[in-house]
């Protein structure tokens, strides 16, 4: 599975968050994207423990973003919402994967572990600004 509802609320918040100068309160940013409060602070909690948001606590706490959206890239920040690598199929990543455990014999893992290596690529090279660009 690549994207999940994580991904996409991690993306939508991203875009938000870089439209604002100063903090957005996670309740603010809940009712504008129509998010689930608790869901939506999970998800910013993670982008911030990885470096891509700060947060800030009081009144005027909430979230910003870390650095320029030139230089946050789609994957960097799915892999954050989502704790995880973003895996196009259950065993692309890595052969250990194997659901079957079958790896050593196995005849499509080349494919799937391909199409992996590309779409890491391409998410690699696509940032935040290029999305807000759209």
């Amino acid at each position: 599975m690549l994207f999940t509802k994580a991904s996409e609320y991690a993306l939508l918040s991203m875009i938000l968050l870089s439209q604002s100068q100063t903090p957005k309160d996670v309740e603010v940013m809940s009712s504008e994207l129509n998010i689930s409060k608790s869901f939506l602070a999970k998800i910013l909690q993670n982008l911030a423990r990885d470096g891509i948001l700060t947060s800030f606590k009081g009144a005027n706490g909430g979230f910003i973003l870390a650095t320029n959206p030139k230089s946050i890239s789609i994957k960097k920040i799915l892999e954050s919402a989502e704790k995880k690598r973003i895996s196009v199929f259950e065993c692309s990543n890595d052969k250990a994967d194997c659901p079957s455990l079958r790896s050593d014999t196995c005849k499509i893992w080349p494919m799937f572990h391909a199409i992996q290596y590309k779409v890491d690529d391409f998410l690699d090279t696509i940032t935040l600004a290029d999305i807000i660009k759209r």
